[in-house]
């Protein structure tokens, strides 16, 4: 009985999208994307819109809370006023301290604590996380009373365990002075966000992959050879995206001031103004603008650290 085949039929590669555009399986990601979290983007759009077209809105006038028959149009008077007064430079000045010291610091602390919690032995792998994460589940305003209590000149146990530190006595008032506030403030910010960085990290180290660290140490590369080399490129994408979150919020800081100095000192930072002016002040038509004025230099952060970084996360994510 004879048996019979067919040809060998011709090996055909697989069809790719032509080059800048879309494949049907990105475009059905994609599609699939905006329909769980559409929803979700529209509310939040919606929520946060609102404000922002008020604050807008209001900081084109003349306008006290306590005197509102004599609201008045002024154009851009209160941009004017804010931009040549001291006080609003102080106080950019002092948020762009708080934020570049906390965000460098943490960036270093937290890719140490993502190596850690990457390394550790299964056994005990959650139980390290739990407790690393664990400051970044109190609530904010809690870890700045904490910190505030344990720094205190009366209440406080700092200057009683660590007077054997150059510059520490059991009379230190750390927030009697500008550079001791802001070195109490920097701290309870990295304490209490550091976590969130090394969350971010540890998520950017799960997608290195271990094919080229073992190729790496067959070539001979060192520990931190590997580092520069293989694990911070590839990393690139889970880099920017904790750096640009953590600036952006460490840009607003405002409760842990609020909490320890209430803008005493010269610690008054661009949020604490615009709630000065708004809350404590009932200047409407300032707060807004200042508001207004916060609202640009997070978006200008946002933009620099997107250009500067030029990662695409559609291509990082694998498309």
């Amino acid at each position: 009985m004879s048996q019979t085949t067919l040809p060998p039929a011709e090996k055909t590669q697989p069809v790719s999208a032509p080059h800048g555009t879309i494949s049907d399986r990105a475009k059905a990601e994609r599609k699939l994307g905006w329909m769980l979290a559409g929803p979700a983007f529209f509310v939040m759009l919606a929520v946060t819109a609102y404000p922002i077209l008020q604050a807008t809105y209001d900081s084109l006038f003349s306008y006290r809370l306590t005197d509102p028959d004599n609201r008045s149009f002024n154009g851009l008077t209160n941009y004017w006023v804010i931009l040549t007064d001291e006080l609003w430079w102080k106080s950019l000045g002092v948020t762009m301290l708080i934020t570049v010291v906390t965000v460098a610091v943490e960036l270093v602390l937290g890719f140490a604590l993502a190596m850690v919690m990457a390394k550790a032995l299964r056994a005990i792998r959650p139980v390290i996380r739990a407790a690393i994460l664990i400051p970044y589940a109190v609530i904010t305003v809690v870890s700045a009373f904490a910190w505030q209590f344990a720094f205190d000149i009366n209440t406080g146990f700092v200057n009683s365990w660590f007077a054997w530190l150059p510059g520490v006595a059991s009379d230190t008032d750390w927030f009697g002075g500008t550079g001791t506030s802001l070195f109490v403030i920097c701290l309870a910010e990295i304490w209490k966000t550091t976590p969130f960085i090394s969350l971010l990290l540890l998520a950017g180290l799960a997608q290195v992959p271990e094919v080229l660290q073992e190729a790496a140490k067959v070539d001979g590369a060192t520990w931190w050879q590997r580092l520069w080399k293989v694990t911070l490129p590839n990393m690139k994408a889970a880099i920017m995206v904790a750096l640009l979150f953590r600036t952006l919020d460490a840009f607003r800081v405002f409760d842990s001031i609020f909490v320890m100095t209430n803008g005493a000192n010269s610690t008054e930072s661009v949020s604490f103004l615009a709630y000065r002016q708004t809350i404590s002040r009932l200047e409407i038509g300032l707060g807004s603008a200042v508001s207004v004025l916060l609202f640009i230099c997070v978006m200008l952060l946002a933009a620099v650290f997107i250009k500067g970084f030029k990662v695409d996360l559609a291509s990082a994510r694998g498309e």
